[in-house]
């Protein structure tokens, strides 16, 4: 039987949160509020994810983890021993969400072997839901055939008010599948926006504040980072801002296709 899909909305991800550093905004993150914690194999911070999460107190039940097995893991009678080691490091024996997080860079690794896998896990009960990150339609079309009726949750990929990344999200939307939004704040680069921030003047709020608010509105997934426990607690409370229909037009003019993750490892994006 299908467990119900119940991803709290605004998650804390933890790219680039290495060793104590993830220990502590983890734990920074909990007490502020956030239940969604969203990690990676290829993040290298697991285990310390799993510490705060384990030394926080809160029950298991009431949190939300979300991790990803990398492109080193996707080979043949790979992907199995890669989530048990993430669920040891976690300190659980199910994750909520499991992702594979990139396509095989260029394509070294044929979809079919390592999507294959993927419904393995699933079925073994590793992982209460399955999804893909950074998955163009091409990939998208593959998992639909391999995964069969698997529901595919999300598909995690950059999207931000600089780049709103239609082709995939009109894709992906229009098959029912709800979008997680990396990279929320463009690393930054939104803070400055003046249009955002002239939009947070009439909400009190701060021009990040509105983008994470105005990505919650588009019905998207936000996981938003930062090391500084105020800048945690600021994005949490982007779920209080409701903006107008017309600041959401704004908003959306803003998209100037600012695709910021483009490296040499990523698939042909759909443009």
């Amino acid at each position: 039987m299908t467990t119900e899909f119940n991803i709290p909305k605004i998650g804390f991800g933890t790219y680039q949160r290495l060793d104590d550093e993830a220990y502590r905004t983890v734990t920074d993150a909990l007490e502020v509020g956030y239940r969604h914690i969203d990690t990676a194999e290829g993040y290298n911070n697991e285990e310390f994810v799993g510490k705060a999460i384990a030394d926080s107190g809160i029950a298991r039940s009431d949190l939300w983890i979300t991790t990803k097995v990398g492109p080193r893991s996707l080979g043949p009678g790979k992907v199995s021993a890669a989530v048990e080691t993430s669920l040891e490091k976690l300190r659980t024996d199910q994750v909520d969400l499991l992702l594979i997080h990139w396509p095989s860079p260029k394509n070294e690794i044929e979809a079919e072997v390592y999507l294959e896998q993927l419904a393995e896990v699933y079925d073994a009960g590793l992982a209460a839901h399955i999804g893909v990150s950074n998955f163009t339609i091409h990939f998208m079309e593959k998992a639909f055939a391999v995964l069969g009726d698997r529901p595919i949750r999300t598909n995690q990929v950059e999207i931000h008010a600089y780049h709103r990344n239609r082709p995939i999200v009109d894709y992906c939307e229009a098959k029912g599948i709800v979008m997680t939004a990396y990279s929320p704040l463009a690393k930054g680069a939104i803070a400055d926006d003046a249009t955002l921030n002239k939009i947070g003047a009439v909400h009190n709020a701060t021009g990040a504040q509105v983008a994470l608010a105005y990505l919650l509105a588009e019905g998207h997934i936000v996981i938003p980072t930062s090391t500084n426990k105020g800048r945690i607690a600021q994005n949490f409370a982007c779920t209080e801002i409701t903006l107008s229909e017309a600041e959401l037009v704004t908003i959306r003019q803003l998209d100037e296709g600012r695709r910021i993750v483009n490296g040499p490892w990523c698939p042909t994006w759909d443009e």
